[in-house]
């Protein structure tokens, strides 16, 4: 028996682990950054808006009148105050808000048809997805200018985020084309004579880090989508003045946009209007004056650092949207797995339900060979005397109980002998693992028919007679029966009480239709001994015995069908560190076992069958639903704080209302009180999170190699469960017990001739 499979007593002290596990430490960091990125997503997409929200103008007094008054160029560089307009006759074209992909290509194709160049005020963060867009747009003689990194209303961010959009925008047009800007226009920014006093002091901080700040002298208002008559009517310049003329390549629909510009730009040029760019007309305002001041360059090359330090913009740009659509995608494929596992139970499952509910439906005729009940205790003192009455007192003709002792050091044995039940033996093994034990009872056991029971678990009184009837259909070679839960009263009880209604009771009848019963409970199960017997018994090869050994039989040929009327009672976690171990063992048990049976994919007949059909099913919607379900919840947070929120409310409201919906059809077929489903959504935000990580962690220890030993759960015993289903009280009697040689771990279980112990 390997250390992972034992469940004995812990030798020596315990050493408080001073460090976190390696695995902890790694799953922290990945958390981190990948909240990190979210975070960074949120930032680059949260407050773009188009440009035409519209601010009242506050007041002007300490505005200069010369600023107010002048031209769309304002430089406050090196503490000037001052404006430039363009020639006589001449317009810059500028266009907001890009690049994008859609539009800005065919804005340049328009520019390059009509011998025209602009100047492109960019977002940082769409210069980022679009860098070789943005490179096309230098390379065909444009001009560039900042418009922020994330677009948001600059008067209402504090200083150094004013300054960070403006230096992030200014980095990455660095990396994308390798030059620099020395242009920037606020988001939201109208004419020079709306400049208030806020905008002003925005305005000079610019100065200040060395920008002319452009506004515009027209707005075409292409934004409005007014036509395009009335586009070309808002950017036509009165007589022959000079114009900066507001245009948009992003933000919406341009198809407007570009059919004014090419209407507009040929009926300007036939005026004699020449079209420029921004720091082209300015550096020809400038020579005009004759002022001895040196022209500005076009698109200077960038400084080495700034390429850089674009670089690693990009790349945190690229990786957070990537992410989001990671997500988004995950997503997807969770809502098409959601509804396709919806509509499979929706359809075989009520096909399973509506068959057994036919009048006169039987199994065949009654089974009344005699049964073999095998019950694995290990230090199940709480709950083994009710669990054994309810199996010792059922109503089948003829149960002979088997309790195997598997090295308890609480008297479970002593308490099951002190019984005194006449159709009860206790068979004492040394600690060896739940297999070990469950091979040692079926080896010892006088029947062919078999069931397993766990040693917390009551059966009702007709839970025997109903599980075996299944068997006179000689194909089946198990049974799976229905397992409740019976301590419900308490809230994380509660919610697996859910759990097993809807992802266990409901998926059984699937499976059964499907004929790929993938689990037979260890609560309650039924075997034929010949079909145990060709499948070489219990295996201890995983942690997840039961699911192994069914797996087996599916691929020797056996039908394993399940009946909801046979009803075990047994004790569910109450604390969520329980609730963590038992699922953790489980989930790494299960992914244990379909490695094992892997083989089954390219296997023939019914091994083939199970492998390309149960396997299959159990991957998609054992294992990867369950551990890509977080995806709905992040999304739902992520779209609480970045996004609509009554959109996300929506999205996610439509999940929940399909998981009440599919429970309250699990509960209809399982004839449950619909009262505990109140709990459902509540589910959504602490149990669910909790099964998330117990698959995390299993699919990580899975992939590690890791070793996983058993964990022993608490009990405190369903006495008043077994006094709700009214079990007989039986006469305590003395059993006297002889020693016997017991096989070893793993034999396969013979024909019943073994030792028999009598009262």
């Amino acid at each position: 028996m390997s250390p992972a499979r034992s469940r004995g007593r812990a030798r020596g002290p315990v050493r408080r682990r001073l460090l976190p596990k390696p695995r902890v430490i790694l799953a922290s960091l990945l958390l981190v950054l990948f909240v990190g990125v979210l975070v960074v997503q949120a930032y680059i997409n949260a407050e773009f808006k188009s440009d035409h929200i519209e601010e009242e103008v506050g007041d002007q007094d300490g505005v200069p009148l010369a600023i107010r008054g002048g031209g769309p160029i304002i430089n406050t560089t090196g503490g000037q105050e001052s404006s430039s307009r363009m020639p006589e006759r001449t317009i810059a074209l500028t266009f907001d808000d890009g690049p994008d992909p859609t539009w800005t290509p065919k804005i340049l194709e328009v520019l390059k048809e009509n011998d025209a160049h602009g100047t492109f005020f960019v977002v940082g963060s769409e210069v980022s997805r679009h860098p070789e867009l943005t490179k096309r747009i230098t390379n065909e003689g444009n001009e560039l200018g900042l418009h922020t990194f994330t677009h948001p209303n600059l008067q209402r961010v504090a200083p150094w985020r004013r300054t960070l959009e403006l230096s992030q925008t200014q980095v990455v047009i660095a990396r994308a084309t390798g030059v620099r800007t020395n242009l920037a226009r606020f988001p939201y920014s109208s004419k020079a004579n709306a400049i208030d006093e806020a905008n002003w002091k925005l305005v000079k901080e610019a100065g200040k880090q060395g920008y002319l700040v452009v506004v515009n002298d027209l707005d075409s208002e292409d934004w409005q989508l007014p036509g395009v008559r009335q586009i070309v009517r808002n950017a036509t310049p009165a007589g022959d003045s000079s114009a900066v003329i507001l245009f948009h390549d992003a933000g919406g629909d341009r198809s407007q946009t570009l059919a004014a510009l090419r209407k507009f730009i040929p009926q300007m040029k036939e005026r004699g209007y020449r079209f420029t760019t921004v720091t082209e007309g300015l550096n020809q305002s400038i020579a005009e004056s004759k002022k001895a001041v040196p022209a500005l360059p076009e698109n200077p090359s960038a400084a080495r650092t700034d390429v850089w330090r674009g670089a690693a913009v990009i790349w945190t740009v690229r990786t957070a949207d990537g992410l989001v659509w990671f997500i988004a995608g995950l997503f997807l494929v969770v809502g098409l797995l959601t509804i396709g596992r919806t509509l499979l139970l929706l359809v075989l499952a009520s096909r399973h339900a509506r068959q057994r509910r036919k009048p006169g439906w039987s199994w065949g005729p009654p089974v009344t060979d005699p049964v073999s009940v095998i019950v694995p205790a290990y230090n199940e003192k709480e709950g083994i005397e009710a669990a054994v009455r309810s199996l010792a007192g059922g109503d089948y003709p003829v149960i002979e109980v088997v309790v195997v002792d598997d090295g308890s050091t609480d008297g479970t044995a002593s308490i099951v002998e002190r019984m005194g039940l006449p159709n009860v033996r206790v068979v004492r093994v040394p600690n060896g693992g739940k297999s070990n034990a469950l091979n040692t009872g079926i080896a010892l056991a006088r029947h062919d028919l078999i069931v397993t029971v766990d040693g917390d678990t009551i059966f009702e009184k007709d839970s025997i007679r109903m599980l075996v009837q299944a068997f006179a259909d000689p194909t089946v070679g198990a049974v799976a029966g229905n397992v409740k839960v019976g301590n419900r009263e308490k809230m994380v009880a509660a919610w697996q009480h859910i759990e097993y209604v809807i992802g266990f009771n409901l998926d059984r009848r699937l499976y059964e239709v499907l004929n790929c019963m993938p689990t037979v409970p260890g609560a309650i199960g039924a075997f034929r001994r010949e079909a145990l017997a060709q499948v070489g018994g219990v295996s201890d090869e995983t942690l997840a015995e039961d699911t192994d050994v069914t797996m087996a039989l599916c691929r020797a040929g056996w039908r394993v069908v399940y009946e909801e009327r046979a009803k075990a009672w047994t004790e569910a976690p109450t604390t969520l560190e329980q609730l963590y171990r038992q699922r953790y063992r489980w989930s790494y048990g299960t992914m244990q076992a379909m490695w094992k049976h892997r083989r089954a994919l390219r296997d023939s007949g019914p091994s083939g069958r199970f492998g390309r059909v149960g396997l299959p099913f159990l991957a998609l919607f054992g294992v990867a639903l369950p551990m890509l379900a977080p995806v709905v919840d992040i999304m739902l947070l992520y779209g609480l704080v970045f996004w609509e929120l009554q959109e996300t409310l929506v999205a996610w409201c439509g999940m929940l209302t399909l998981q009440l919906f599919t429970a309250a059809v699990a509960f209809r077929f399982d004839r449950e009180s619909m009262k505990p489903l109140w709990r459902l959504p509540l589910q959504q935000f602490a149990y669910r999170q909790l099964m998330y990580l117990v698959l995390m962690q299993s699919f990580t220890t899975a992939m590690t190699g890791g070793r996983l030993r058993w964990h022993k759960l608490h009990r405190a015993g369903l006495a008043q469960r077994s006094e709700m289903l009214d079990l007989p009280a039986i006469p305590v009697q003395s059993t006297a017990l002889d020693d016997v040689e017991l096989p070893s771990a793993g034999s396969p279980p013979g024909g019943g001739s073994g030792p028999v112990y009598t009262g």
